[in-house]
């Protein structure tokens, strides 16, 4: 097997390329099952021969819905050998967002995990799906096939020479409109990405990267390609579960991975952290949400050998976009005030700070953050008006806010657009206030985030009801849970029955509902 002939970068040179220097040396470690370089490759090619035969063309797009497996990565990286497009789904979504994902992606083929099965079913039910393939460690149900018995029974094919800026993936990112945004990233972006980042967190042939966070998310991707470029090794968590992730860094002598605070908090919370030789880890990539100071120390105290790095990155940037050098966050480098930053630029990209005519700011000052560079997407599938206003004079206008010092150091300061981040995740509140605003008896509705001690903030609403109706909070956030996915959902839902402030363009006003919230918490642009 040889990857296309074109001399434009690819996921399948990539994978050769391991293949080649690496072929005996594990590539994956998924509980009991261990695969080399090798054996991953050969998997990755009759994977694309099975997915050919069942139909599957040039940049057809094909889903998954499943927790962390190895047969993910053979996924990963056997659509885009055969051609297709890789489309991973958020296994968190409720039903209504899935299918939206799917008729928006046209995927016709669907692979599912025993996990998630029955999910699954629902959306073959909704959606035009030639084929529903099972994933899992048993036989396939009745009306699905095999993904072990079509990698077996396959005959592996040539790479089918996508490159360059060809799509290779979508990445689905939740619409601050509630449509759902699918990010098309090609070849050359994760491939430029990955090498970027590879030589910014120092990955070799000897890095042991565990990946606890799930892989249908870019934070996941964005430290998987990066070993594969470098050759290293990928340890597999099915999903993030403190005790399980303390025992794998034991036992594979994990070097890397990769947290948001959420987790973070979780693992030195946890009661066995104490008790597991953690000494392997050398790198901690932090990001997604604000990392408390508190916190990093506690992580330090436990976590003696490990260097702390902040990233900073989207969906649409393909991953990190910037990193913090360890050292400047040691106490050693604290007076240089760089500690609170989310570092420089990375290999190959720009970062600058700019006014709302997209004029470049003087270091110092407050703007929206917008990057250039091969890392940036190709766009957002099927809406163009939405890429055009994203894209603009060559620059991905983040919807961030920060500021950039005369060193290159970027700091984030708040989010520009109407954004929570929980837990690492992203909601958007105009996507929640719909859901709020279709229960009867709701007059007004807005939707904020709040301090939370671990999630970083909380979902909070703020209602009023129409006149003679009763608003009772866990009806609403019940109903909430029928519509869209559970991390969306208010945590809590306060009832007023005065109407609610407006602002002087008679619009909710936002800030004075944060700001009692907020007082005294820092940063948080109310």
């Amino acid at each position: 097997m040889h990857p296309g002939t074109g001399r434009e970068p690819s996921l399948s040179q990539a994978l050769m390329r391991a293949v080649r220097l690496h072929g005996p040396a594990t590539a994956i470690v998924d509980g009991a099952h261990r695969l080399s370089w090798a054996q991953l490759g050969e998997r990755a090619g009759r994977l694309a021969g099975a997915l050919q035969a069942l139909g599957m063309q040039p940049g057809d797009r094909v889903a998954m819905l499943s927790d962390n497996s190895h047969r993910y990565l053979t996924w990963y990286f056997g659509v885009p050998w055969g051609g297709g497009i890789f489309t991973p789904l958020n296994f968190r979504l409720a039903v209504p967002e899935l299918v939206a994902i799917l008729r928006d992606s046209g995927a016709r083929l669907l692979i599912v995990d025993d996990t998630h099965l029955e999910t699954a079913v629902e959306l073959a039910r909704q959606c035009p799906l030639a084929h529903l393939i099972h994933a899992g460690e048993g036989p396939a149900p009745p009306g699905l096939l095999s993904f072990e018995s079509l990698i077996a029974e396959a005959t592996a094919v040539a790479d089918a020479g996508r490159a360059g800026d060809q799509i290779a993936a979508l990445f689905y990112t939740s619409g601050s409109t509630g449509r759902p945004k699918g990010v098309m990233h090609t070849h050359a972006n994760l491939i430029a990405s990955a090498v970027a980042y590879a030589a910014a967190i120092g990955l070799s042939e000897e890095s042991v990267a565990l990946i606890s966070g799930p892989l249908f998310h870019v934070g996941a991707a964005g430290l998987c390609i990066p070993v594969l470029v470098s050759g290293g090794s990928i340890v597999l968590a099915p999903r993030f579960e403190p005790a399980q992730v303390l025992r794998l860094i034991e036992a594979e002598r994990a070097t890397v991975m990769s947290l948001v605070p959420t987790m973070l908090r979780m693992l030195v919370d946890h009661p066995s952290a104490g008790m597991r030789d953690l000494s392997s880890l050398r790198t901690l990539l932090y990001g997604a949400a604000p990392m408390p100071e508190p916190l990093v120390a506690q992580a330090r105290a436990l976590l003696a050998n490990t260097a702390f790095t902040h990233c900073y990155g989207m969906t649409e940037s393909t991953a990190s976009v910037s990193v913090l050098p360890s050292r400047y966050v040691m106490p050693s480098h604290r007076h240089l005030g760089k500690w609170a930053s989310a570092g420089r630029a990375i290999l190959g990209t720009d970062l600058a700070v700019v006014d709302s005519q997209d004029r470049v700011l003087p270091a110092g000052d407050i703007g929206e953050i917008v990057v250039r560079g091969p890392l940036v997407m190709r766009g957002y599938w099927n809406q163009p008006e939405l890429t055009a206003q994203t894209l603009r004079n060559g620059w991905l206008h983040t919807g961030d806010l920060g500021s950039m010092d005369t060193d290159g150091f970027v700091t984030i300061i708040d989010r520009l657009k109407d954004m929570i981040i929980t837990g690492g995740e992203n909601v958007y509140c105009t996507e929640v206030e719909a859901a709020i605003h279709a229960f009867p008896g709701v007059a007004q509705c807005a939707v904020i985030g709040i301090p939370h001690p671990s999630w970083g903030e909380a979902v909070h609403a703020v209602v009023s009801p129409s006149p003679g109706a009763q608003l009772r909070a866990d009806d609403i956030i019940a109903h909430c849970r029928r519509l869209i996915a559970g991390y969306k959902c208010p945590r809590t839902v306060e009832v007023r029955h005065d109407a609610l402030p407006l602002s002087g363009a008679n619009k909710i006003d936002k800030p004075a509902l944060r700001a009692p919230f907020w007082k005294g918490h820092g940063s948080r642009l109310v």
